[in-house]
């Protein structure tokens, strides 16, 4: 008997380990695949946000106006065109960038579904799609550089900040188009998991840009024009060279060449680029409110420049979240399109997890560095000061961005972004921003409320998507990928009919519900 009982016990104990030890293989799985995205895409937009705050850094110690108007421009006009184009720089240039890069992020939902599925051909149909409505956006999207000026005086801003801005805003004009081949390119190779070459593109514009930077602004002296002539070049180099890469071998399966198809079913693509670029745009012009509102402050030029210093700093940590996001939305959207819930439910806590521990790190770092960094944007004491005052906000920031984003890429990868954009509304512009008005402007606490009011309504934002994504049917949104996936299928033209056949029956296949558990 006393035999027995030690055999179960060792059978019992030998299931156990061998349970752990899938359990961290497939861990260890995961994370490889988590980080072979998100790896070079936090590289990337780290290299790619660096060459704004380089331009920022050199015009900073240019003058203190000059400073407050790159900022605003950067702020106000890049975050408002880049979320158009892309469903991720300083403010300005973030504001177009977050529209172009949310129209963008409807590329990565459909090509990440596409790639999971074998689908391998649409991947190319759905880039060159992608670069027909952007292009159109960022048309429609030129008045607003043309009036910068006008628009910052009608917002309230000084004359003289706003006048400087319209001058940097025309500079910006290419900038905003280089976000186009950027950006879709970018999700293009991601859903690939070939974003290496990215991220070294990447690297060598940062090092051209600071000696471009350099020559320009310090040694030959040509201020403003100096840096935003650099600041061009830095962003359209690497377009080029991944435009070599997806269109000369480096992604033989995927790209097939330019096609007609790419002028078909253009209507599906333009609805999600649109509440992709109004859902990212809502986020990212969350901010650029907040700087808005600061300009309508008591001394607003030193208030201004301590809050686009601080946001620079929650920026470049912001690009190690958006390489998570980017992560998630590729790991959602393959593991959708393979047909596995199971696997995509766990990389989203992986994910989720491994961003939150950075985050976390970051925040008790910043937590007690406080106004040290604003001398790297900054000779101004007084702005220093400002930024210090400002740290413990900084702090509380980085830590909600790095669990935010991460869901907000969950959100494109499973294409939830009208849900998102919805729930952007009621957190941000219904509960956060009157906060911030209020704490702001009625109870006085200045720059620090209105911060604290949109801090309230990224906390409420971050817990409504945990709670959608914990209770998501993701057997579900299975099917739903693969419906879309098959809705939108076009035969590859390299393909024999016996070939197409095949893989749209695969497609069928996949949508109908699994009768036995995954293993």
């Amino acid at each position: 008997m006393e035999g027995e009982i030690n055999e179960k016990l060792l059978r019992k104990g030998g299931e156990v380990d061998a349970e752990e030890l899938r359990f961290k293989d497939k861990l260890w799985t995961e994370t490889k695949k988590m980080w072979v995205v998100a790896g070079p895409a936090i590289f990337t937009r780290f290299s790619t946000f660096g060459i704004n705050v380089v331009s920022q850094a050199f015009i900073g110690h240019i003058g203190s106006t000059e400073l407050a108007a790159y900022s605003l421009v950067f702020t106000v006009l890049l975050r408002f065109s880049n979320g158009i184009l892309e469903s991720s720089l300083t403010h300005f240039i973030l504001c177009f960038y977050s529209l172009l890069l949310g129209m963008a992020s409807a590329l990565e939902t459909l090509c990440g579904q596409a790639f999971g599925a074998k689908q391998h051909h649409m991947l190319g149909v759905y880039l060159q799609r992608s670069w027909i409505v952007l292009i159109l956006s960022a048309v429609l999207l030129l008045p607003l550089f043309f009036f910068t000026s006008s628009i910052l005086k009608a917002l309230g801003q000084e004359d003289y900040i706003a006048e400087v801005s319209g001058n940097i805003s025309l500079w910006l004009i290419p900038v905003m188009f280089s976000f186009i081949p950027s950006f879709t390119c970018q999700m293009f190779l991601q859903a690939q998991s070939k974003n290496m070459i990215i991220a070294y593109l990447a690297a060598l514009t940062l090092v051209i840009h600071v000696f471009l930077s350099w020559l320009l602004t310090v040694k030959y002296k040509f201020g403003i024009p100096g840096a935003m002539m650099s600041t061009i070049l830095a962003y359209w180099i690497p377009n080029i060279g991944q435009l070599m890469f997806v269109t000369s071998g480096g992604c033989r399966e995927t790209w097939k060449g330019f096609s007609t198809l790419a002028f078909k079913d253009l209507w599906p693509v333009i609805k999600l680029s649109l509440s992709s670029g109004v859902m990212l745009c809502l986020e990212l012009w969350y901010n650029t409110v907040l700087v808005l509102l600061t300009g309508n402050l008591k001394n607003a030029e030193v208030a201004i420049d301590a809050l686009s210093i601080c946001l620079n700093i929650n920026g470049w940590e912001m690009m190690i979240s958006l390489g998570f996001l980017a992560a998630a939305s590729v790991r959602v959207s393959n593991e959708l399109g393979r047909g596995s819930s199971k696997a995509a439910k766990f990389s989203i806590v992986v994910t989720v997890l491994t961003s939150f521990s950075i985050g976390l790190l970051l925040f008790l770092v910043f937590l007690f560095a406080r106004g040290s960094l604003a001398y790297v944007f900054t000779t101004s004491h007084e702005v220093a000061s400002a930024v210090a005052n400002l740290s413990p906000l900084l702090a509380f920031s980085i830590l909600l961005n790095s669990v935010q984003p991460v869901l907000s890429g969950v959100a494109v990868g499973a294409g939830w972004q009208s849900i998102v954009a919805y729930i952007n509304i009621a957190c941000y512009y219904l509960v956060g921003i009157p906060i911030g008005v209020v704490l702001g402007y009625v109870m006085d606490l200045q720059v620090k409320g209105v911060w604290i009011g949109m801090l309230i309504g990224t906390f409420i934002q971050t817990v409504v998507l945990l709670i959608v994504t914990y209770r998501t049917d993701w057997e579900k949104q299975v099917i739903v990928a693969h419906n879309k996936i098959n809705k939108w299928f076009v035969a590859d033209p390299e393909e024999t009919s016996t070939q197409a056949n095949f893989r749209s029956s695969e497609v069928k296949d996949a949508e109908a519900p699994k009768l036995f558990p995954e293993p």
